[in-house]
């Protein structure tokens, strides 16, 4: 027992560092796991470095170029501002609307557009220094341009929203799209769309035009543009309201009143048949013309319908009837003008309640035998106002009984071509 414990005492009086060094001696498999491990880090950066330097190529490249663009879009728009013109281009009048394709395209008044050119200051015709002959070409816009302010943009913007053909397609617009201004105009007498606006996004189209740059060496002229519209397909042309309707417009193309429709069944057996033939017998007999349409059209359709045939422009033309003492000027919706007996010439206003029933009976005589009117020049108008102190016989010199001839106690219901029968009267027609 004592030489064990003896063996144990000296190995417990051995160098602790020593024990320390013997201890943290790694293992023979330890030094191979960490020389794998070592390998295998070096491998993957080894992978890893070509795509590292490609990644930060690509974004070094992209930055580069990102710079040269923002640099390229800052020099045009600072020579632009350099080169601005006191001139630009200006529609005279919009476009009518709806716009359909393959019609014609007319302005607001029913003219060819007019394209001037105009001070950018005060929107004025300039009456000097304008360019002898400008050649400018006209194109389709995206209805979308330009954004914000509606009178700012640039020629590189101008150019971008451009809008072409779609693929196989014919060109956007067809007829005079290059014109020439001489005297600071030109008329677009003929133009055209082939096809409707509802691919873009916007749905809407513009119509730009643009001074062509070859040929011209004058000052900058700004681009002009329409406002924006839609461009619809002409197979709905077909159905189409009028606004404003003509006098010779079939009646169907007034508003409630459908092509081949209840309505217009209804007037067609009246021989109501055109835009003409409606505000005639509304001015005439408009009880009539309301019990024709009957219950299926309500008061305010019929109110619609009216107010929509009332923007018809009537023209000029003036129509006489001749009566046994009267003539009667009538406008082209059996309106009356004047009424004329001799060398006399009063208005409907001007007549007592017995002579306006008279004159409401040659009205409705005129309104059966309009073909057979004729046409006056014109120069029948107003110029005497008939005393109203005066008998009737004395004012007209004729026979009483031709007053008395249509039904006094029915007065008050007449409506004298157009008039109501009131102490302040007022056009049926505005």
């Amino acid at each position: 027992m004592a030489a064990k414990r003896l063996r144990d005492d000296s190995d417990q009086g051995s160098d602790p560092s020593q024990n320390k060094r013997m201890r943290s001696v790694p293992s023979f498999s330890t030094v191979i796991r960490e020389a794998m491990m070592a390998k295998s880090l070096q491998n993957f950066f080894f992978v890893l470095e070509p795509l590292l330097r490609k990644v930060v190529q690509e974004e070094v490249e992209q930055g580069v170029i990102r710079s040269i663009h923002s640099f390229q879009r800052s020099i045009p728009t600072q020579i632009e501002a350099a080169e601005s013109s006191s001139l630009k281009l200006a529609f005279k009048q919009q476009p009518s609307l709806p716009i359909f394709t393959g019609s014609k395209i007319m302005d607001i008044e029913n003219n060819p557009l007019q394209i001037i050119i105009v001070d950018v200051a005060n929107g004025e015709v300039p009456l000097s220094s304008l360019p002898s002959a400008v050649k400018v070409e006209i194109l389709v816009l995206d209805g979308d341009f330009p954004s914000g302010d509606g009178n700012e943009w640039t020629s590189a913007g101008f150019q971008k929203k451009i809008v072409r053909e779609r693929t196989g397609k014919r060109p956007l617009l067809t007829g005079d799209v290059n014109v020439t201004l001489r005297d600071g105009t030109a008329y677009i007498s003929d133009i055209s769309f082939t096809d409707n606006s509802s691919w873009i996004r916007s749905r809407h189209f513009r119509i730009g035009a643009r001074v062509v740059p070859k040929g011209y060496n004058g000052p900058s002229i700004k681009e002009a543009m329409t406002e924006p519209f839609m461009v619809k397909d002409h197979r709905g042309e077909l159905y189409r309201k009028h606004y404003p309707p003509a006098l010779w417009d079939e009646v169907w193309r007034l508003e409630r009143i459908g092509k081949d429709g209840a309505f217009h069944r209804k007037l067609s057996a009246e021989s109501i048949n055109t835009v003409q033939d409606f505000l005639k017998l509304c001015a005439v007999e408009p009880d009539r013309l309301r019990s024709i349409l009957g219950v299926g059209m309500s008061d305010r359709m019929w109110e619609g319908t009216v107010a929509h045939a009332k923007t018809c422009i009537i023209g000029d033309k003036l129509y006489l009837h001749r009566g046994p003492q009267w003539s009667l000027v009538l406008n082209p919706i059996c309106e009356v003008v004047s009424i004329v007996t001799g060398s006399m010439t009063c208005t409907v206003q001007e007549l007592s309640r017995p002579q306006m029933a008279y004159v409401q009976h040659l009205v409705e005589e005129a309104y059966r035998n309009w073909d057979n009117l004729e046409e006056t020049d014109g120069l029948l108008h107003p110029s005497v106002v008939l005393p109203q102190n005066l008998g009737m016989q004395q004012q007209c010199e004729m026979d009483t009984s031709l007053w008395y001839s249509v039904h006094q106690e029915n007065a008050i219901d007449y409506r004298v071509g157009g008039y109501d029968i009131v102490s302040s009267v007022q056009p049926f027609y505005d």
